[in-house]
C-alpha cells in the first residue's frame, strides 16, 4: 500500500529513464551530444557555427523521427531542409511574412490575446491550462500575419487542432492523427488555389501542395507550437513566483511598466525552460575543435541546449530573474533562438517583442496562481489559476485550490509517464518501419530534385516530389507518412 501511495514521488521518473532506454534500443546509439567533457561550453559555441556544421536531415536516423511526428510536408519544413537554394528562398520568404514594425506587431498580439482571453476565460476564477489557452492566441496573430485578415472562429480550430496534434505527439501523449492535419492542409491548399494568400511564396517550391506545406509546418505547426510553449513556461513561471509576477504588473510614476525587468524574467524563463532540448547537424566535412577532438563528415552532432544554459552560472536551477541585472546576453551562455551562423530561428526579432505585448495583456487581467511541477518538456500544459484583477479569493479558498492542484499534478504524472511510454514506443517503432527521411532522401537530391525520373506513363515521380503509387490522390503518393 504504501509503495502505490508514493508511487507518485518516483515512478514517472523510472518510467522516464525507461522511456529513454526504449527510444536508445529502437534507435541505436547515434549522435555526439555536447556539451561533454571534452567539448566545454566555448568550443560548444565554435562547433555549433562550424560552416560544415550544416546538414539538417540527411544521414541522419534521428530525422526519421521528427519527419514522422512532423508530418505532412517535413521535406519542405524550414528547419529541416538541407542547405541551399531552396532553404535560402524559403528561409527569406519567412523572414518577410514575419516582419513588421515594432509597434505594429505588438499591438497585433495585444489584439489578438485580448479577444481571445475576454472570450475563453469570461469569469472571476477559472482553472486554465496556459498552453492550451495560449494556442488560440498565436493561431490567430500568425494567420493575420500569413493572410493579412482577421482568422475566423473555423479556421482558428482548424490550426489549433493541428498544432495539438502535433505537440501532443512530439511530448507522446497522444498518437499523432494525419486526418485531423488534413484537413488543415485542404484548407490551406483552398486558399491557395483561390490567390488569397497575399505573399510571394518560394518557386523553388513548385507546386501548391509544396506551398501548402510549408505554410503549414512553419507558421501553423512550429511557430503556433513554439509561441505558446513559450508563453506557457512564462506565464507559469510567474505564478509560482508572486514577487516576480507582482513587479512584472506594477506600473511605475509615468504609467509604464517595468520593461527591463520583463526582459530579465524572458530572460530567465528561456534559459531555465529553453524550447528545444537537442538541435542536431550533420557534418559535411570534417571538424575538428580547438581542443583536438575531431569529427568526420557525417557525424550527428546533438547540441543540448540546457546543458549548455546550465555552463557558466551559479544555482542554474533556481529560477532567479535577478541574475540579468549583473548578466549580459551576450556574455551569458544563452541562446534561446540558435547561434546566428547556423540556422537561427526566425523569430528571433519577433518573438520578444509580442512575448511582452501578450504578457502584459494576461496580467492586466489576472493574477496567477499555480503549485504544479514545472520541467522544460511540460507534458501537462502548465495548469493555473486565473483571478480576475479586483477579486479576491478567500485564503483557504485559494490554499484549497493549490493542494488540489498539486496532488492532481503528481497523480496525472503517473498515468502520463505510463500513457508516454506505450505511445512513444509504438510511434518511434512506426517511425522506424516507414522511415520517412531516408526513404525520401533515397529518391531525391537535397533540393527535393528527383534522383530517378519515371519514364513517361509509368508510376514515378509526381507533383511534390512524391512517388506515384496508384490513384488520383496525391496524399497516397507520397513516399513519407502521412
Amino acid at each position: 500500500m504504501g509503495l502505490a501511495l508514493s508511487s507518485p514521488y518516483w515512478l514517472p521518473r523510472a518510467l522516464v529513464a525507461l522511456r529513454v532506454r526504449v527510444f536508445a534500443a529502437v534507435n541505436g546509439p547515434e549522435g555526439v551530444v555536447v556539451p561533454n567533457d571534452r567539448v566545454g561550453p566555448e568550443e560548444f559555441l565554435r562547433l555549433y557555427a562550424d560552416p560544415a556544421a550544416d546538414g539538417r536531415s540527411r544521414g541522419a536516423g534521428l530525422s526519421d523521427l521528427f519527419w514522422y511526428w512532423l508530418s505532412p510536408g517535413p521535406e519542405v519544413h524550414q528547419e529541416h531542409l538541407e542547405p541551399g537554394p531552396r532553404y535560402t528562398a524559403v528561409a527569406r520568404t519567412t523572414n518577410a511574412i514575419l516582419a513588421g514594425t515594432s509597434t505594429e506587431l505588438a499591438a497585433r498580439a495585444a489584439a489578438c490575446a485580448a479577444r481571445v482571453l475576454d472570450e475563453l476565460v469570461p469569469g472571476d476564477a477559472t482553472l486554465v491550462r496556459l498552453r492550451d489557452l495560449m494556442m488560440p492566441v498565436w493561431a490567430e496573430f500568425f494567420h493575420e500575419l500569413v493572410f493579412h485578415e482577421p482568422c475566423p472562429p473555423a479556421v482558428r480550430d482548424l490550426i489549433t487542432g493541428n498544432a495539438r496534434d502535433v505537440v501532443d505527439s512530439l511530448k507522446n501523449t497522444r498518437l499523432r492523427h494525419m486526418r485531423r492535419r488534413g484537413r488543415l492542409t485542404r484548407h490551406l491548399l483552398r486558399r491557395l488555389a483561390a490567390g488569397e494568400v497575399p505573399h510571394k511564396l518560394p518557386a523553388e517550391l513548385p507546386t501548391a501542395r509544396d506551398k501548402a506545406h510549408y505554410l503549414q509546418g512553419t507558421f501553423f505547426n512550429t511557430a503556433v507550437v513554439q509561441m505558446s510553449e513559450a508563453m506557457a513556461h512564462l506565464l507559469l513561471a510567474l505564478a509560482e513566483h508572486p514577487r516576480v509576477q507582482n513587479r512584472c504588473r506594477d506600473r511605475g510614476a509615468d504609467g509604464g511598466y517595468d520593461e527591463r525587468y520583463l526582459g530579465h524574467v524572458m530572460n530567465e524563463a528561456l534559459r531555465r525552460y529553453p524550447l528545444f532540448g537537442i538541435a542536431h547537424r550533420i557534418t559535411s566535412a570534417p571538424v575538428e575543435t580547438d581542443g583536438g577532438t575531431g569529427y568526420p563528415a557525417g557525424t550527428v552532432l546533438c547540441f543540448d541546449y540546457p546543458a549548455y544554459h546550465a555552463t557558466g552560472i551559479e544555482r542554474p536551477d533556481d529560477f532567479d530573474p535577478g541574475r540579468w541585472e549583473h548578466l549580459s546576453a551576450r556574455d551569458a551562455h544563452h541562446i534561446p533562438f540558435g547561434v546566428a551562423a547556423n540556422r537561427p530561428c526566425p523569430a528571433w526579432r519577433l518573438a520578444p517583442l509580442v512575448t511582452r505585448a501578450v504578457t502584459h495583456e494576461v496580467l492586466d487581467r489576472f493574477t496567477l496562481y499555480s503549485s504544479v511541477s514545472h520541467t522544460r518538456s511540460i507534458p501537462h500544459r502548465a495548469p493555473c489559476l486565473l483571478v480576475r484583477r479586483g477579486h479576491e479569493l478567500p485564503g483557504h479558498r485559494l490554499a484549497a485550490v493549490r493542494a488540489f492542484l498539486r496532488v492532481r499534478d503528481r497523480w496525472e504524472d503517473v498515468g502520463r509517464s505510463l500513457l508516454q511510454l506505450g505511445l512513444g514506443t509504438a510511434m518511434v517503432l512506426h517511425a522506424r518501419r516507414l522511415r520517412p527521411a531516408a526513404t525520401y532522401f533515397a529518391h531525391h537530391d537535397t533540393q527535393g530534385r528527383p534522383l530517378h525520373p519515371a519514364a513517361p506513363g509509368a508510376p514515378g515521380e509526381t507533383e511534390a516530389g512524391n512517388t506515384q503509387a496508384g490513384g488520383t490522390d496525391a496524399a497516397h503518393r507520397c513516399p513519407y507518412p502521412h
